[in-house]
């Protein structure tokens, strides 16, 4: 949801629009009309006509034989160059995938992006659930996701509130925490812990841990590192996930920092 309050005085309009129709079009996977699109975006048909096919000269919508538009390749790359830039050096993803190869747990690595808790590297592994949101850029669900909790630990009380009340504490399951005590208490057990824990809070029987990567005052260089898998796995094996997540933890560290 855009904040009207927040828009830019240099706003420039037709940027804004040709988002807006490129939104719309990501959101409808059997394909738009023109005039579907003119509908969704409240914008005219003739401003739509030229919105599109210029997205669609620069590739990033395409249109079908049926005169229904789609997302275009370009998106794809854009993607992938976001994956790249949030995922860092290559080899923290050649780490990532070793880890879930040698556990068959999927690993995940989340920082704030903008404020804002957002996956930023999968390597999944063949023993755990498959979590289809879980991709990198994913930015919803940090209070019912270990990782979610590893970083918003590194908040003050206050930070954390505002946080909370910004972007919501959905109920993704019956066992997920809606009421910031809960949420305070559980922080408070994860500290004690050297992990934060979730037990069917983002997904009905999956677990996920996940510990602190990096810590620094900078809050956008705070790196979180967490991984997936059956909670009724979790529930026997804590302490060997907490031992796996902390050395794999401690080789993304050396990684970055030596790349700085």
């Amino acid at each position: 949801m855009r904040d009207p309050l927040a828009e830019p005085s240099d706003l420039i309009r037709s940027v804004s629009r040709a988002l807006r129709v490129l939104e719309s079009v990501g959101r409808a996977p059997k394909g738009l009309t023109v005039k579907q699109i003119a509908r969704r975006c409240e914008l005219t048909v003739a401003t739509t006509y030229h919105l599109v096919r210029t997205l669609a000269y620069e590739g990033y919508v395409i249109r079908r034989e049926d005169g229904t538009y789609i997302v275009g390749l370009e998106v794809a790359d854009r993607y992938r160059e976001l994956v790249t830039a949030f995922r860092g050096p290559p080899a923290v993803g050649e780490t990532l995938r070793r880890a879930a190869a040698d556990t068959g747990w999927s690993h995940y690595l989340g920082r704030f992006v903008g404020g804002q808790v957002a996956v930023t590297a999968v390597a999944e592994g063949t023993r755990s659930p498959h979590l289809e949101e879980l991709v990198p850029g994913f930015d919803e669900g940090a209070h019912a996701t270990a990782l979610g909790k590893s970083l918003l630990a590194t908040l003050t009380p206050d930070q954390r509130s505002r946080y909370l009340r910004e972007y919501g504490m959905r109920a993704f399951t019956a066992a997920t925490l809606t009421s910031v005590e809960a949420f305070e208490a559980d922080l408070a057990a994860g500290e004690r812990r050297g992990m934060q824990l979730e037990l069917g809070q983002f997904r009905q029987g999956v677990a996920c841990a996940a510990v602190l990567v990096i810590s620094d005052k900078d809050i956008e260089r705070r790196v979180a590192l967490a991984c997936a898998l059956p909670a009724s796995e979790m529930m026997t094996s804590a302490r060997v996930v907490r031992a796996k997540l902390l050395t794999v933890a401690r080789s993304i560290a050396d990684i970055t920092a030596a790349d700085t």
